[in-house]
């Protein structure tokens, strides 16, 4: 039997199932959350609670807001000289309008080998590989080596005020300890064309700079000259920001990406090189350049605006929000072009901030994270990347804590992994499940 097959460890087809049972039941239980307050996560995280005390555990269930529950329990570890690690997910999911999918977003169904569903990709697989990985650690009396908190958090689909925010302001000494941790968006099969296989570890983030516009003018009658049309003022600013050429800012983890890509495709480069094109490189690396291409650069995409109430009448006031991503090194250059962007009558101001992150690919943590992949995968090709959105790595790093993105999952030829975040028809392979329940477990115990 190959190794990437053998079961290995304490996984057994206990584990396996409950993977794909685990997602298929946090599907069914909706957590969708749309930004207004009114997602209750209480239910998921009694869910996950349960079966954590079922194995021993002690979790606590923790909340800002009444029904926006949090869940935190620790594992003791066998090295108790060792740093903790932190592994977390979040328990809520975006919207999804079950009149555009194939099943209702909520069935959990499991059809043809594959599990579908809001949240089946983010992020309530890897909340539930994590579950049953601990709990065949259980059955089987198996302790890591070291210390390992588990975080199961409300509220990241939005502000994660009710979420990993108030863990960190409210309840650090949960987290004592921890000096890494990992959660969603790393480790997928990334197919590259041509038989190349590679698994994305992210190592960084850019942050979050949600924008909200105003445009101050006068109000008056449709029919009539108005010079001072707020309107008409916050659309030109609107139109200057969407179409803006960011220039390109390479962080360390980016150039490492872009190395070791290029590498695989048998592209020797140098990020540091003068005159380094680095949309020329992206342009010869086929399908592989979606991992890197977004986070290049800083970016500034409108997404909402308001104004006025009756077409004849023109509006005193006029707002725009704008999704603004910075790197890491990026803010201050993010900041003072929105000034020059925005121009005179408009005015801006940050709906939602958080940082930018940006972690060690040369560390022992991503040496080991690494090893696991590709002892389950041979084949793969383990590469950086920085991921274009962020996580709940922001708010946890606030307490020392390094983070990686790293939710293996092994994902056939054709399936489009990153589509599936937000998108219609989200689901999940069963194999792919099984697959992350065994490099999770491996990596895990050994950390």
């Amino acid at each position: 039997m190959a190794e990437a097959t053998r079961p290995l460890g304490p996984v057994d087809q206990q584990a396996l199932d409950e993977s794909v049972t685990f997602t298929s039941e946090l599907i069914r239980i909706d957590t969708t959350n749309r930004g207004d307050g009114g997602c209750r996560e209480r239910p998921a995280a009694e869910y996950v609670a349960e079966r954590l005390a079922a194995a021993g555990l002690e979790p606590a269930l923790l909340e800002r807001t009444p029904g926006r529950t949090n869940v935190v329990a620790r594992i003791e570890g066998t090295d108790p000289s060792a740093d903790a690690l932190l592994v977390h997910g979040h328990l809520d999911v975006v919207p999804a309008e079950s009149a555009d999918w194939s099943v209702h977003p909520f069935s959990g169904e499991v059809r043809d080998g594959v599990v579908w569903g809001r949240g089946a990709v983010d992020m309530k697989n890897m909340d539930a590989m994590v579950l049953s990985v601990v709990r065949a650690w259980a059955r089987a009396g198996v302790r890591p080596r070291r210390d390992i908190v588990i975080a199961y958090t409300a509220d990241e689909e939005a502000s994660a005020d009710d979420g990993s925010g108030f863990l960190v302001d409210r309840h650090p000494g949960l987290f004592d300890g921890c000096t890494e941790g990992i959660s969603e968006s790393g480790a997928f099969t990334f197919h590259a064309g041509h038989g190349l296989s590679l698994y994305p570890i992210a190592a960084g983030e850019r942050g979050t700079g949600w924008l909200k516009l105003t445009a101050e003018g006068k109000a008056g009658h449709g029919s009539k000259v108005n010079r001072a049309n707020a309107v008409t003022t916050l659309a030109a600013a609107v139109a200057r920001i969407g179409s803006h050429p960011w220039p390109v800012r390479l962080t360390p983890t980016v150039r490492a990406a872009l190395t070791e890509i290029a590498a695989l495709h048998g592209i020797p480069v140098d990020t540091e090189a003068p005159g380094f094109d680095v949309d020329e490189l992206l342009g010869k690396l086929g399908p592989a350049a979606a991992l890197v291409e977004p986070t290049v650069r800083n970016s500034s995409n409108p997404t909402m605006l308001d104004a006025g109430y009756k077409v004849n009448v023109i509006p005193g006031r006029a707002t725009a929000f704008i999704d603004g991503r910075m790197l890491p090194g990026g803010e201050d250059e993010f900041q003072e072009t929105l000034d020059r962007l925005t121009g005179p009558g408009v005015s801006w101001e940050f709906h939602h901030r958080e940082i930018p992150l940006q972690a060690p690919v040369d560390s022992p943590t991503y040496a080991k994270l690494r090893a696991a992949v590709e002892r389950f995968d041979p084949d793969g090709h383990v590469v950086p990347y920085c991921m274009s959105g962020g996580t709940d790595a922001k708010q946890f790093s606030r307490l020392g804590i390094t983070g990686y993105g790293f939710s293996p999952l092994k994902l056939p030829v054709g399936f489009d992994y990153q589509a599936m975040f937000h998108g219609v028809d989200e689901r999940v392979p069963v194999d792919a499940l099984h697959f992350g329940v065994r490099v999770l477990d491996h990596y895990l115990r050994t950390a």
